[in-house]
């Protein structure tokens, strides 16, 4: 099917005919096979990453993580978040001081949930495993330590402090009655972050 023909219609005169069916066939396929490539590009560009529950710490199976350019960038700001406080470093028992390091464990849950919710309304179905793992580590790895001993341990010790001015605050904590509980279980949130941390460090530079 010809889009356009010629005819010589005299010696001096050339007669142009358009074929309109064809045209608009031609712009169709145009139409739909850019439609097409728009939804293939992102599936195309998306790289996975299969993460196993178990070692995170939040869930007894294996699930794959689908990601693309817009997650990455907000991997790589969680990463820095992250990396830049007591998140990331085992705790120390001599050294490191409970309230400071629930400081900086309030301070994430804040910022993570403010990083997700950055995320467009038409790309949640993109970023989806994204952002169900990150509530999910933060429901479900952060919030049940915080919510059961942060209240209470805070209120013990903000009073005790004020008694003890001959004691360092790592040896004021130490006198709490449920001291090795509250340790056990500050280490077992703390191993699952430093685990969504070095996910995030995967994803952020593509490793």
């Amino acid at each position: 099917m010809d889009i356009f023909s010629f005819e010589f219609e005299n010696w001096h005169s050339i007669l142009l005919r358009v074929n309109w069916i064809a045209i608009i066939i031609l712009i169709a396929l145009i139409v739909v096979v850019s439609l097409i490539i728009k939804k293939l590009i992102p599936i195309l560009n998306k790289k996975s990453i299969i993460i196993d529950e178990v070692e995170l710490g939040i869930g007894n199976s294996k699930v794959a993580i689908k990601f693309e350019q817009k997650d990455r960038e907000i991997a790589y700001k969680l990463w820095i978040e992250m990396s830049t406080r007591k998140i990331t470093i085992p705790f120390d028992e001599q050294n490191d001081v409970i309230i400071e390091v629930y400081n900086s464990w309030y301070n994430f849950f804040n910022i993570a949930r403010e990083l997700i919710k950055t995320i467009p309304a038409d790309r949640i179905q993109h970023s989806k495993e994204l952002i169900i793992l990150t509530e999910r580590v933060l429901n479900e790895g952060l919030r049940p330590h915080l919510t059961k001993w942060q209240a209470k341990f805070r209120h013990w010790y903000n009073e005790e402090i004020k008694k003890q001015n001959n004691k360092t605050p790592q040896e004021v904590q130490q006198g709490y009655k449920d001291y090795a509980l509250v340790i056990e279980d500050i280490k077992k949130t703390n191993e699952i972050l430093i685990n969504y941390n070095n996910l995030m460090k995967k994803i952020a530079f593509n490793e």
